[in-house]
């Protein structure tokens, strides 16, 4: 990987407007909903086979609607396929912004990350003495390693 693969700003306006867009987004969107990680677990999900059989299976209950039960709501059931169809493409949309996202926050922190090593790796050349002693103690916590203990070993410093 290159050591620059972005080099950009973003202004304090250009994050607040993406922020606002994001805020009108979801005013366009009420009806989202947050599951915790069981519920989202326990729901069944519906694949690229499932989309076939809810689309049949709408179509049957809408062509014989005696052979649904009266509490079974057929219009809501329209509702939820039609809002399926309609959510898909902003997922699809949304799912690529996000990767885009996390990939480009990833890179610019990595390449921040390198560039403060090389700079650890200057203070260090640089010496101690140089009145450098300061950074080089506090950009060395960094890598200081704690001291492994295993169940029941004690530590120098832990009591009895």
């Amino acid at each position: 990987m290159p050591d620059k693969q972005i080099s950009a700003t973003l202004s304090e306006a250009d994050r607040q407007a993406v922020l606002d867009a994001i805020n009108i987004i979801r005013a366009k969107l009420p009806f989202l909903i947050d599951l915790t990680p069981a519920e989202r677990k326990s729901l069944p999900k519906m694949g690229s086979k499932g989309r076939g059989f809810v689309d049949k299976a709408l179509e049957v209950a809408e062509q014989n609607p005696d052979i649904v039960p009266r509490s079974f709501d057929v219009e809501e059931m329209r509702r939820d396929v039609k809002l399926f169809e309609a959510l898909l493409p902003l997922v699809t949309a949304f799912a690529q912004l996000n990767e885009l996202l996390n990939d480009t926050y990833t890179a610019v922190g990595s390449e921040a990350f390198v560039a403060a090593l090389r700079v650890y790796q200057f203070v260090r050349a640089a010496g101690k003495g140089s009145a450098l002693d300061g950074a080089i103690e506090s950009l060395g916590q960094r890598f200081t390693r704690k001291p492994r203990t295993r169940p029941g070993n004690k530590t120098p410093d832990s009591d009895s």
